[in-house]
Parts: structure tokens; C-alpha cells; sequence
């Protein structure tokens, strides 16, 4: 943040400087989406892992272990 403000009296505030901060906004706000977005696949896959695994040793029918990669339709199946 601190180079950010330091080039504002540089390029007098100009279309290059907005162009700049801009575009390093950008930069950062999609470098932080796709962490989030990382971060939520793990935690995701491992909340399934532990379901099918609760699935497997208690009395739930083990055909359920992997609906996730079923199809909406499929899953309208399971459901009904």
C-alpha cells in the first residue's frame, strides 16, 4: 500500500497512476478469490472424506459415497 501512495505525486495523479492502482487492485482482489476459493475445496473434500467414512462404518447405505459427482438429475434420484 505504501508504493501505492507513493506514486500518486509521481504521476501527478494522472490516468497512468489510476491505471496503475487499478490494475493492481485487480490483480490483488483476484490473487485473494482464488485463495478463498482454494481454501474452501480443501475444507470441502475434507468434510466428504469424513462423511463417506461415516458412511462406511456405521448402518448408511454405501451407494451414497460419491453422489457429489452425480449429475442434478442423479441427485433428484437419490432424493425421491
Amino acid at each position: 500500500m505504501i508504493i501505492w501512495g507513493a506514486t500518486g505525486p509521481v504521476f501527478r495523479y494522472s490516468d497512468t497512476w489510476q491505471l496503475i492502482i487499478n490494475t493492481g487492485t485487480t490483480i490483488v482482489t483476484f490473487l485473494m478469490v482464488s485463495l478463498i476459493q482454494g481454501a474452501q475445496n480443501r475444507g470441502g473434500a475434507a468434510i466428504q472424506a469424513k462423511l463417506d467414512e461415516l458412511i462406511r462404518s456405521g448402518r448408511a447405505k454405501n451407494h451414497f459415497i460419491g453422489i457429489e459427482h452425480l449429475t442434478d438429475t442423479e441427485v433428484e434420484e437419490f432424493r425421491k
